[in-house]
């Protein structure tokens, strides 16, 4: 098999993976095909999907970010903390806070040369002490009146479709757009096939891997602040157990951890994917910590299927 004829059915994987997985839960438990539950499996994915939306441009990069949940859960505190104040803007205020860390962690890796496991980590550290200080480790709730006047947009029904999933799409749209018509989208995806070649051609790859960790910042800031509004509160530990989902549907859905191959919509296939997974797992009755588990092994299989080994000749 040539490689590049491995390389396209490698891709079709998580197109052929997600109605496989929506009959067969819809088998095992037939409700799962109603309308209510289908919204709110939808709904659900936008929430993961906009946490790992921004970090597949890291990632197609060849890099990884892993701060965006503690992003996304400072983010939530910011907007429960700040909304009677501000407002409106204080979902504003939560994505340019997002992506002042993202930057922090894109900075320290491509200034300083540090791995960018270890930069994001170090921001992720950072962001949850922020956020514990400014919650004093407790959450913080968002009035009824608060959240109709200022939120109603991320948790209302338009069209007797969830807001949620407007919000999501239109996201998705940008993303999209931004990928591939823009140098940065374009510029992201040649540094992670051949980012020797990026540099001998003059460009300063830098400033679009600080590009990239900022975006990966902002939507996971926007991911939080769509958590406290859909929860009612903002807490520094909301998003803890988001991190290893977020890498999956990004992994999943077909973009590879060396970089070069994938994109934000395959990101948005990947975020579907883990959603019906999860909540199969809960018509089947597996446990929180069980499906943790279950996440693990989904990541493990979907790197082995899509890493570049030839860009990796010894592993460590």
């Amino acid at each position: 098999m040539t490689r590049s004829l491995k390389a396209r059915l490698t891709g079709q994987i998580p197109l052929i993976t997600l109605p496989g997985l929506v009959v067969f839960v819809g088998l095992v438990d037939p409700k799962f095909f109603s309308f209510q539950t289908l919204m709110v499996l939808i709904s659900d994915t936008m929430t993961l999907y906009l946490m790992a939306a921004g970090a597949t441009f890291v990632i197609l990069m060849g890099g990884i970010d892993l701060s965006v949940q503690a992003v996304a859960s400072m983010t939530s505190v910011i907007v429960a903390a700040t909304l009677g104040e501000i407002g409106i803007l204080a979902i504003p205020l939560a994505v340019a806070a997002g992506g002042l860390a993202g930057l922090a962690g894109g900075a320290s890796h491509a200034l300083l040369r540090i791995p960018s496991f270890i930069s994001t980590l170090a921001v992720s550290g950072i962001v949850t002490t922020i956020a514990f200080l400014l919650s004093n480790a407790r959450s913080i709730n968002i009035s009824g009146a608060q959240r109709d006047q200022y939120l109603f947009w991320l948790v209302g029904e338009t069209g007797g479709v969830r807001n949620e999933i407007w919000v999501g799409l239109i996201v998705l749209a940008v993303l999209v757009f931004v990928e591939a018509r823009t140098p940065f989208g374009r510029l992201a995806r040649a540094i992670g096939a051949g980012e020797r070649a990026v540099i001998a051609s003059g460009v300063r790859v830098n400033r679009v891997k600080a590009l990239a960790f900022l975006v990966s910042g902002a939507t996971a800031g926007f991911s939080g602040a769509m958590m406290a509004a859909r929860l009612g509160s903002g807490s520094p530990t909301l998003a803890n157990e988001f991190l290893l989902p977020a890498i999956a549907a990004i992994i999943v859905g077909g973009t590879a951890l060396t970089g070069g191959v994938g994109g934000v919509w395959r990101t948005f296939v990947g975020a579907l994917i883990i959603a019906v997974v999860r909540i199969g797992m809960t018509f089947l009755g597996v446990s929180v910590f069980a499906q943790q588990i279950v996440f693990g092994v989904v990541l493990v299989a979907a790197v082995a299927a899509t890493i570049d080994r030839s860009k990796i000749q010894i592993v460590k």
